[in-house]
C-alpha cells in the first residue's frame, strides 16, 4: 500500500459512515456492538478525530466489514448515499405545532442546512439571529406562509420562494391551515 497517510484519513470518515447506513445502525447500536462511545463513533465519522488501530478494530468488526478494505482507494464506481423517509432525523419540540425534518447530512451542521418544514394550523417556528451574514431561502411547498426577518414581513402561497436575513429575530408561520416548506439555512 503506496497511498499516503493523509488520504486514508480523509476517507475514513465516509467509508466508516457508510457501513454503518448501509447495515441500518444507529450510532448507538454502533457504540454497543463495538464498545467505542456513541461520541467517539460520532465524531470519527466526523472527521474530527482519527482512531486507534484498535478502535478501528472494534468498529469494523462491529460493522463486519474488512479492516483493509475500509482503508483502500474506492473502486472508482459512481455511488449514491440515500437516506430512507424513516431515517430522516426530526424534531418535534421546537416551535409550536411544527415538525422539522433535518435533510442535510450532520458534517453540515453551522453551514449549510436544509430542512423540511410541516406545520399544523396555526403553527409557527420562531427563531433568534443566528450567526452574523446568517441567510435564508424558504419555498412554500404546501399551503401558505407568513415569513417575519427582523421588521419585515412577507406572506407566501404555494410555489413562492423568499431570501431574507437569518442574523436577526425571524419566524416563520402558517396562514390559512397546514403547510409545508422547504429552507436552507446558510450560515456565513
Amino acid at each position: 500500500m503506496t497511498e499516503d497517510s493523509n488520504d486514508i484519513l480523509t476517507r475514513l470518515p465516509a467509508r466508516l459512515k457508510e457501513a454503518r447506513r448501509a447495515k441500518g445502525l444507529s450510532l448507538e447500536a454502533v457504540a454497543n456492538l463495538s464498545g467505542v462511545s456513541r461520541s467517539m463513533v460520532s465524531q470519527i465519522e466526523r472527521g474530527e478525530s482519527s482512531p486507534t488501530i484498535s478502535t478501528l478494530w472494534n468498529l469494523t468488526r462491529a460493522l463486519q466489514v474488512d479492516f483493509a478494505g475500509l482503508l483502500e482507494e474506492a473502486d472508482g464506481t459512481d455511488q449514491i448515499e440515500v437516506l430512507r423517509n424513516s431515517e430522516v432525523p426530526s424534531i418535534d419540540n421546537m416551535g409550536q405545532a411544527c415538525r422539522i425534518r433535518i435533510l442535510s447530512p450532520p458534517e453540515e451542521a453551522g453551514g449549510h442546512e436544509v430542512y423540511d418544514i410541516s406545520f399544523d394550523r396555526d403553527g409557527a417556528l420562531n427563531s433568534q439571529p443566528h450567526t452574523r451574514g446568517a441567510q435564508e431561502q424558504l419555498t412554500v411547498l404546501e399551503g401558505s406562509v407568513r415569513v417575519t426577518s427582523g421588521t419585515a414581513t412577507m406572506d407566501l402561497r404555494q410555489g413562492d420562494t423568499a431570501r431574507y436575513a437569518a442574523d436577526v429575530l425571524h419566524s416563520i408561520s402558517s396562514l390559512d391551515g397546514p403547510a409545508r416548506v422547504f429552507l436552507i439555512v446558510k450560515n456565513a
